[in-house]
């Protein structure tokens, strides 16, 4: 008969989350909420458990991920459980990014910390679309010179496109089509001067030219799959809505307008700021810079508005951005000392 050691019926102690590293208080924290998490799963593949282990991944190759406000990366993980998107993953249909987020403390006095948002790929958006069983397809594409390309809309709408071979141009535009079931269907075009418009329209390109860094931002890195999200968002008025895209749109519209996108009450509106690294996934940086308005959007060492150009963003996150340093809390003094007073935590997370 088997035997049981007294010692290990002792209660063990409690964890103590300020004896732990980084990606190790991660860890201990999204187990915290493993129940609350799994119950925002949809029915479907993704699993809690391979979505903890995402996370982890994403903190591991991130580092910046590990050093963001934790709870801020918990309810990262939370939302992509209730749309049912893996993060930071080839699929392409999420990314847990790091962010500079403008912050009050008790005494309303502001402060920088580094929080997570949601970005949604394209390829996630057509994933949640698809889930509303009444679409057959759903694509996105961009149109080059030489391409044979016609379209019309009104009573008789038609839509045809056959790139060329070999070299096809330079891009003209880009466009969303959707097939429903039952027949009928929806597109939208879009020429290359709107599409500039909206990048135009972006605080983060701005802030990338201003800093004379657009030569690594992903609106002139990837053009292309900036272009076809650019295509899908339009196309989605005409899309039947479920509850998750719905959900999607509204956060994707929070980033788009420089608001919190996760409710936070302390955060500023306005005030957001990309967080750089170096050599990464170029397939990552493509889709993580999913939002064209996004004040966020990935840059170069990109700053927001009330940074100056001396300031060193902090930490690393998806997109391949070579010439950015690693976050020093060492050469903030005064970020940090503000940090710390408003959260305890940062003393530790910092290391």
């Amino acid at each position: 008969m088997a035997t049981t050691n007294i010692k290990d019926l002792k209660p063990k102690p409690p964890v103590d989350p300020a004896t732990l590293k980084p990606k190790e208080l991660l860890a201990h924290m999204l187990e915290r909420k493993r129940k609350d998490i799994a119950a925002m799963l949809p029915s479907g593949p993704l699993t809690v458990d391979r979505l903890f282990k995402l996370a982890i991944v994403a903190a591991t190759t991130t580092p910046a991920l590990a050093k963001c406000e934790i709870a801020s990366v918990v309810a990262a993980v939370g939302f992509c459980a209730q749309l049912g998107l893996e993060p930071n993953t080839p699929l392409g249909h999420a990314y847990l990014v790091p962010f500079n987020t403008k912050r009050k403390d008790g005494n309303g006095n502001e402060y920088w910390v580094n929080s997570v948002q949601v970005i949604i790929g394209y390829r996630g958006y057509i994933e949640l679309a698809r889930r509303s069983g009444q679409i057959v397809s759903i694509t996105a594409h961009e149109v080059r010179e030489k391409d044979k390309f016609t379209y019309a809309y009104g009573l008789r709408e038609k839509l045809d496109h056959i790139p060329a071979r070999g070299d096809r141009g330079e891009i003209i535009g880009f466009y969303a089509v959707a097939m429903f079931k039952g027949g009928g269907h929806a597109f939208e075009f879009m020429d290359v001067a709107q599409i500039n418009e909206i990048r135009d329209g972006s605080q983060g390109w701005q802030q990338a030219q201003k800093y004379k860094k657009t030569a690594t931002h992903p609106w002139q890195k990837h053009f292309v799959e900036m272009g076809r999200k650019s295509a899908i968002r339009r196309i989605a008025k005409f899309l039947p809505l479920t509850v998750q895209l719905t959900q999607a749109f509204a956060a994707d519209g929070r980033t788009i307008n420089d608001a919190p996108q996760l409710n936070d009450p302390n955060t500023i509106d306005g005030d957001f700021s990309w967080v750089p690294d170096g050599d990464g996934d170029d397939e990552l940086a493509a889709a993580a810079a999913a939002d064209q308005n996004s004040a966020g959007e990935p840059g170069d060492g990109e700053q927001s508005a009330d940074e100056q150009p001396g300031d060193e963003p902090a930490g690393n996150a998806p997109p391949a951005l070579p010439d950015a340093d690693p976050f020093d809390a060492s050469q903030q003094p005064a970020n940090a000392s503000k940090k710390a007073a408003a959260d305890p935590a940062y003393e530790r997370r910092k290391g």
